[in-house]
Formats: C-alpha cells, sequence, structure tokens
C-alpha cells in the first residue's frame, strides 16, 4: 500500500523567473551548444600547440644527450660511472617527457572527438605530428 503525501507543498518560484517558452529554450540551447564548440576548438588548438611544444623539448632533450655524449668522449672528462648514470638519468627524462607528449596527444584527440562527435578536426593537416612516437 503506499501512502499517499498529504504535504502539498510546491516548489517557490521568484517574481524574477518566467516560462521560457519551446522556440526561445531552443534558441538558448543553440547559442550555448555553439559557446560550448567554441570553447573546445580552442581548447583542441592549444592542446595541439602544447604538444608541438613538447615535441620540440624531447628534440632538444635529444640533441644535448646526443651532443653531451659526444663531448664526454672527445675530452675522456669524468669518471664512466658517473657519466652512465647520467645518461640513464636523462633516458629517464625523456622516456617520461614521451608518455607526457602522448598523454596530452591523447586528451586532444578525446577532446576534439568530444567535442565534434566522429568528425574530428584535423588543424594543421599536411604536416606530421609527433613524429618520435
Amino acid at each position: 500500500m503506499v501512502k499517499k503525501s498529504t504535504n502539498n507543498v510546491k516548489p517557490a518560484i521568484s517574481a524574477t523567473s518566467r516560462k521560457i517558452s519551446k522556440p526561445e529554450l531552443e534558441s538558448r540551447l543553440l547559442e550555448n551548444f555553439v559557446s560550448l564548440q567554441k570553447v573546445l576548438t580552442n581548447l583542441a588548438i592549444r592542446f595541439d600547440s602544447l604538444s608541438d611544444q613538447i615535441s620540440k623539448l624531447l628534440q632538444l632533450f635529444e640533441i644535448s644527450a646526443k651532443n653531451f655524449v659526444e663531448r664526454t668522449d672527445e675530452i675522456g672528462f669524468g669518471n664512466k660511472k658517473d657519466d652512465k648514470e647520467l645518461l640513464n638519468k636523462l633516458d629517464v627524462l625523456l622516456d617520461q617527457n614521451k608518455t607526457i607528449a602522448r598523454g596530452l596527444t591523447l586528451m586532444e584527440e578525446r577532446l576534439r572527438e568530444r567535442g565534434h562527435g566522429s568528425q574530428a578536426v584535423n588543424y594543421g593537416e599536411g604536416r606530421p605530428r609527433h613524429p618520435e612516437f
């Protein structure tokens, strides 16, 4: 047996609120959707830029590591054990940066998919994306 509520309390409606007509509601929803699309597009562009910058940073680390190895071979200074430890640390740092770059790229792709449905927008078509992966 279901007990009916004897308390017929209606939610309070403020004097400033009014009913929105269906066309006005659809218009507002459309405006909000367009605004959201603009924000998502801007975010995707920024992620693309960030992933490009991380890619350049990875290249810089790789070049620096190669130059370091060449100089230590030419000069022959330092303890080989210490040099090996430093190179291992640089390798770990490179791997971590690659992982971060992959994660950012995946996040960017998901945002694009979420913002544009199954049609992912390809900003900067024609240029290679992260050749080191």
